[in-house]
């Protein structure tokens, strides 16, 4: 029962149907979404407002500068590749880390292993510095670690 788009300041915005939106949330670039928005409903001022936002972007799992940790569940994947839409500041990073279902660090994608993911992309593949493959551990449960400081992470996902 949260907004996602709260109305503006000024009683234009708050008249019945401003911030209906106009169309359904849509792809509008290669790493973008955009929802048109009714604003100043039934006033001579009406007009359509489009929001956009980065691809994944409706929620995220956000660490602060004092950092955060998240661990998952055991899950089973397929894929050679691990990829991560995310944005940091200049100061944040994530790392991440493979577990045995029991939670026993998998030897060669240890947090030390795994280069500091920085920036702000939509798909970046994370990259280890290690001789070990990620398709080596296809079908067998893992859990995930994830080390983040100062950085939202919209999504995760094992490619081919």
């Amino acid at each position: 029962m949260s907004s996602f788009i709260r109305p503006g300041i000024g009683a234009q915005n708050w008249v019945s149907r401003t911030n209906y939106p106009a169309l359904n949330v849509i792809q509008t670039g290669p790493e973008e979404m955009s929802v048109y928005v009714n604003q100043d409903y039934a006033q001579p001022t009406a007009h359509l407002r489009r929001y956009s936002m980065r691809l994944d972007g409706f929620g995220s799992i956000q660490a602060d500068y004092d950092g955060g940790e998240l661990l998952t569940k055991p899950i089973i994947f397929s894929g050679s590749k691990l990829s991560v839409n995310f944005s940091t500041s200049a100061a944040g990073g994530i790392r991440i880390e493979l577990l045995t279902a029991e939670g026993e660090v998998i030897p060669g994608f240890s947090l030390y292993e795994c280069r500091e993911q920085i920036g702000n992309e939509i798909d970046r593949v994370v990259s280890l510095d290690s001789e070990r493959k990620l398709s080596d551990l296809e079908g067998t449960p893992i859990r995930l670690r994830l080390m983040m400081k100062d950085v939202d992470l919209y999504s995760l996902q094992f490619q081919e």
